[in-house]
């Protein structure tokens, strides 16, 4: 029955929450808006339709060269040579690193040309430089994507070139955003990069501005992708981070650059000034300190095991509530990481849900001696 009504509370406090952008739209084929902190959905329009992500599928091609790094497996300062095979596709019109055949080019310089520049051809290179062959990569990048909950995505290249088996959603090009900023937030300044020199073999250096137009609108923007075909039109995965805010932006089926940068900068201003983000718990920090009875401390500290944000409509933060509750004093021994009380987050009255409090130390208890006394005590004068 509990879970029953927690459930209508939620099913609640979402169409209240829904009614918030009923009349927001923009001008793109599919398009969704995620708070990153909270991890919630602030705005989507046909998220699960299939389309070519085109060059957001570049991420993914990051992702796996950062993991490789972080594991050891590979240095941002190897050098891979480029095949006949990769410098052709910086002489096929396409956006282009501008490698030679032949050249040896550090994994880091690979990386800015397809982050910054967008450069197939460094793609390829770097995906033969990692796996062998463009193909054997595009295995890694699908089981990756899959790994990630990524359940609509197929890659089938490393660029995004056109291609019937090189699919996703906006949905899965978020989820693969929002791991790429989690988990490798170091390697994530690239992306908010504007520009990168290639200091190319046999001629003079190329310099080559960031394709993502809302870098350069000073609004909080650092990353993360455009994509064009033209069958898909114009694409873009963004973040904008304000504060200690994030929201991660991704839509697609855009008919102009212009509409490009212009829609995507309303969608993710809409969502900064139509809600705010309240930090309830921070990961493993003690949120608070709890009586303990007859112990060799008074007090133990509480924690929860997970970052806690919660997204709500701007001013309605009067209606957010959050309470800790157990039955205490809590008795000694306390074991640590034992389960003491529960955090509750209510909004409006309404139960959202609830965290285990875990206990942050071990708590002894006291000798007889000492527990006899402390009993007297409380018998006596109430204290505990």
């Amino acid at each position: 029955m509990k879970k029953f009504l927690l459930y209508i509370n939620m099913i609640l406090v979402l169409i209240h929450f829904n009614n918030a952008n009923a009349e927001f739209d923009i001008k793109a084929k599919t398009a969704i808006l995620q708070d990153f902190q909270s991890g919630k959905i602030l705005f989507e329009k046909d998220s699960s339709l299939q389309i070519f992500p085109a060059s957001m599928t570049k991420i993914m091609t990051s992702i796996i060269a950062f993991e490789l790094i972080e594991r050891g497996d590979l240095s941002l300062d190897d050098k891979f040579l480029v095949s006949e095979n990769a410098w052709r596709w910086s002489q096929a019109g396409y956006s282009s690193m501008f490698i030679m055949v032949n050249d040896e080019v550090s994994v880091e310089d690979l990386l800015k040309g397809i982050i910054v520049a967008s450069g197939n051809d460094a793609c390829i290179a770097l995906a033969e430089g990692i796996a062998g062959t463009e193909e054997e990569f595009s295995i890694m990048m699908t089981s990756k994507a899959k790994e990630i909950g990524m359940n609509n995505t197929n890659f089938n290249n490393s660029s995004g070139m056109t291609d019937a088996y090189n699919y996703s959603t906006v949905k899965d090009i978020l989820i693969m955003s929002n791991y790429l900023i989690k988990n490798y937030p170091e390697y994530y300044e690239y992306f908010k990069e504007k520009e990168f020199t290639w200091d190319r073999t046999g001629g003079d250096p190329i310099k080559q501005g960031n394709r993502n137009p809302l870098l350069y609108k000073n609004i909080g923007v650092d990353g993360i992708k455009t994509g064009y075909l033209g069958t898909e039109k114009y694409s873009l995965a963004a973040s904008i981070k304000r504060n200690e805010r994030r929201l991660i932006s991704v839509a697609s089926g855009f008919e102009t650059k212009n509409s490009r940068s212009k829609e995507s900068a309303k969608l993710l201003t809409w969502g900064i000034t139509h809600f705010d983000t309240i930090k309830i718990n921070k990961k493993n920090e003690n949120i608070d300190n709890l009586d303990v009875w007859l112990g060799k401390k008074n007090k133990v500290g509480a924690y929860v095991k997970k970052d806690i944000y919660k997204t709500i409509p701007k001013g309605r933060k009067k209606y957010l509530k959050v309470t800790v509750n157990y039955e205490g004093p809590i008795q000694a021994p306390i074991i640590k990481d034992e389960i003491i009380g529960k955090l509750k987050i209510f909004y409006k009255g309404e139960l959202l849900e609830e965290h285990d409090l875990l206990a942050s130390e071990n708590v002894k208890k006291l000798n007889v001696f000492s527990r006899l006394i402390k009993s007297i005590n409380y018998l006596i004068w109430g204290d505990v």
